[in-house]
């Protein structure tokens, strides 16, 4: 996401870095740059002028001219200003404290609202919640269904009344049916049309005057750049949101939406969307977002998702055999599982600090993690516990049940003998330069 202008960004900023002093017309050089940068990304000019200002003003101030490294603090100050535009900190939903907390969910269509739905219903569901899901979207073909069979996939439970053509009803009726079924948290899904128009504001209107809503999330669709921001003006005006869903945004490599909504409307970005996949949504995290853009990485995501996916109890079993030197391909498969459920390997790496542009932009073939599994699944259990036992016929039959052929078959059994060596190694004490904590020996 953000490729183009996080490339942009950085190629300015790195101009910067390596000088001892700035001139000013060193720092004017860099803004109008950015100010270009900016603009390509569909960045509302308004907004660009005011952050081009407020970083300029700062650039030129103490804090870079008497800096012992001026270019790092005007990094840092891009970075400072690019949190402060997205929102300085990240919005939570308003809960009610007397449940069911009400959530209506409103945008035009096509921009991903019923699947977001899903998301955040999902998403709610980790955090303990037990949420219920209401289908008010009457107009468009199979909308209904589309969110009955999302719910079936997050196993949470869809409202609707059968043949009803009124959506006020359906969502009051909704909200009644999810406090008397004990669930604390209710999900509005509205209908959306190709553009704004008098009688989706009108509908919009009567079900919060009837729901009385905690929350009004707009759904926005982050590819649509400029013309995302100006919906969400005109929903302001009629609806009065109170935070915005960004949906599509690994699609994103500009990043206007996301960099103007909010000094634009005034309402914070509370969720987005990453992906296709029902877990590719999330809390909206201003200064991560800001450190992606900068090439500075995302830590604290990547070791969410770990968290998220990755089994503690496998880990210390992991860890112990690590030590005895037993690791199989059982181990092997069960780790690579662990690490595709974090998500796409170029999203991992781009949030790695330090990761160096090319390896970030590098084509990753997700299709050869599916020959690596195709091929440690073909073999028998003796196999995978036991490599040393595979020999010419063996082989012939793994590439042939796999799909492949004997040459990956081989590749990947080299390739494991060289892991298992370095593993003994590690278990041994022999890895030069490592602390004895790493090693086991304290």
């Amino acid at each position: 996401m953000f490729d183009t202008l996080s490339d942009k960004l950085q190629n300015v900023l790195g101009g910067l870095k390596g000088q001892g002093r700035l001139s000013e017309e060193d720092v004017n050089k860099a803004m109008r740059e950015i100010r270009l940068a900016l603009l390509e990304a569909d960045v509302n000019f308004k907004v660009v002028k005011q952050f081009v200002a407020a970083v300029k003003e700062r650039a030129l101030g103490e804090e870079v001219t008497e800096s012992l490294t001026p270019g790092q603090q005007v990094v840092k100050i891009v970075h400072e200003e690019l949190v402060k535009l997205m929102g300085a900190s990240s919005a939570k939903l308003s809960f009610s404290p007397k449940p069911p907390t009400v959530v209506l969910m409103v945008g035009l269509q096509g921009s991903g609202k019923t699947t977001t739905c899903a998301k955040l219903a999902r998403n709610l569901l980790s955090q303990g919640k037990q949420p219920e899901l209401v289908a008010a979207d009457i107009y468009r073909p199979a909308a209904i269904e589309q969110l009955r069979v999302l719910g079936e996939q997050v196993k949470v439970p869809v409202f609707t009344i059968e043949g009803s053509n009124d959506a006020v009803r359906i969502a009051k009726k909704g909200v009644e049916d999810a406090a008397a079924a004990g669930r604390d948290v209710v999900i509005i899904d509205t209908a959306g049309r190709l553009h704004i128009d008098e009688k989706l504001m009108d509908e919009l209107v009567q079900i919060r005057s009837q729901v009385k809503p905690h929350n009004i999330l707009l759904v926005l669709d982050a590819m649509t750049g400029q013309d995302a921001v100006n919906v969400a003006e005109q929903f302001q005006q009629q609806v009065n949101f109170d935070g915005v869903v960004l949906t599509k945004l690994d699609g994103d490599a500009r990043g206007g939406a996301a960099l103007s909504v909010r000094a634009v409307t005034g309402k914070p970005i509370k969720f987005a969307s990453t992906g296709e996949k029902i877990q590719d949504f999330d809390y909206f995290h201003p200064d991560r977002m800001a450190s992606r853009i900068l090439g500075m990485g995302d830590v604290l995501t990547l070791i969410e998702r770990a968290q998220e996916n990755i089994d503690e109890k496998k880990a210390r079993e992991l860890e112990a055999k690590l030590r005895k030197a037993q690791f199989t391909f059982d181990d092997f498969l069960d780790q690579m599982q662990s690490m595709r459920k974090m998500g796409p390997l170029a999203g991992m790496l781009s949030m790695i600090p330090g990761i160096p542009k090319q390896l970030k932009s590098a084509q990753l073939d997700e299709r050869e993690l599916d020959r690596v599994e195709a091929i440690i699944r073909s073999m028998t259990l003796d196999e995978r516990r036991h490599p040393e036992i595979i020999n010419g016929s063996r082989r012939r039959r793994i590439a042939a049940g796999s799909g492949t052929n004997i040459q990956a078959v081989n590749q990947l059994i080299s390739k494991f003998r060289q892991m298992q060596k370095m593993m003994k190694q590690l278990a041994g004490g022999k890895m030069k330069g490592l602390p004895p904590e790493l090693l086991g020996k304290t």
